[in-house]
């Protein structure tokens, strides 16, 4: 067995469900690709499912993080790739589940992560400030034209990007862009609903999170220093709850500032998942669910892209 499964797709479309229903059918080990739920202690406002309803299946990249930790793409690429090589030894189906694109591409696809350094960045940075975004845009056309081609031109943070990492290799950017080849055979299982449902169920969920302890789970986070946090607090329902805490908003304000900023996350996802034409999508809400998915990892079509696809705008 050299096979890997993932399961991707918007938030609350029922992705841990289905991989743990695939997990237990197929004797597989379940590896962790949401980038919140990397984090100790971020629970309930992430939807890690606890450990007593995991059926007993071996989950990996969970609680790996504390709290001040920065979550990076290129350490989650190390540790999630050893942890799949270990599954495969073992014999078993690794099956890569999260809402986090990059990070399911960087445990899946040919992805080289390329170095950062603060100082190259800054400098960058304060170019931006002051020559404005135009010029910067103008300079990456300059030096690497596909990679200006593939980026927003008024997408600064990703223009300083790629300028720092061209001054750090000597490299065009463009030479370190995702291309769509796994690694290894891989079968990739999306989930979807219908808009209406899915908002239904954003709103749900989001309540379910306060009725089910999420401030005391912030405020447990806050002695330890949440509010301090670069990464952690800003993810979606810490950020809410931490000004409801701080009295900056009432509880309403925060459910429902959070259900809006969750649907605005799941447009950002349905952008990335959907613009992989090897992603197999399924209806999230149809009764055989499991029997679907099986199907297509039992009978996997030619999936593994092996000319080099550069990212469009929308990823």
């Amino acid at each position: 067995m050299n096979a890997v499964v993932t399961v991707v797709g918007a938030t609350a479309t029922g992705k841990s469900a289905l991989a743990i229903a695939i997990a237990s059918a197929l004797d597989g080990e379940i590896v962790n690709a949401d980038a919140s739920q990397l984090y100790r202690g971020m629970d309930i406002g992430t939807a890690k499912v606890p450990p007593a309803e995991r059926d007993g299946i071996a989950h990996h990249q969970l609680d790996v993080l504390d709290i001040h930790d920065d979550a990076s793409v290129a350490a989650y690429q190390t540790h999630a790739r050893t942890d799949i090589d270990a599954i495969l030894a073992r014999g078993h189906l690794p099956v890569i589940c999260g809402g986090s694109g990059l990070y399911v591409r960087a445990a899946i696809d040919v992805l080289e992560i390329p170095p950062t350094d603060p100082t190259v960045r800054a400098a960058w940075q304060a170019r931006l400030d002051t020559v404005g975004i135009d010029n910067l845009y103008a300079e990456l056309t300059r030096r690497d034209p596909v990679a200006a081609h593939a980026i927003e031109p008024r997408n600064a943070r990703r223009i300083v990007r790629a300028l720092e990492v061209i001054d750090l290799t000597g490299r065009p950017f463009s030479a370190t862009m995702p291309r769509r080849e796994y690694l290894r055979p891989t079968v990739q299982i999306g989930l979807r609903l219908p808009r209406p449902d899915l908002d239904a169920r954003i709103e749900r969920r989001t309540a379910q999170m306060w009725h089910h302890g999420l401030l005391d789970e912030v405020t447990d986070l806050q002695a330890r220093g949440l509010a301090e946090t670069r990464t952690a607090s800003r993810a979606v329902g810490y950020a809410q709850a931490l000004a409801q805490l701080d009295g900056r908003c009432t509880e309403a304000d925060a459910i429902t500032d959070t259900t809006r900023a969750t649907r605005r996350l799941v447009r950002r996802q349905e952008s990335w998942f959907g613009a992989d034409p090897r992603i197999h999508w399924l209806d999230a809400d149809r009764d055989d669910l499991l029997d679907a998915a099986r199907h297509l990892i039992d009978n996997p079509s030619p999936t593994t892209v092996t000319t080099p696809v550069h990212p469009t705008k929308a990823e």
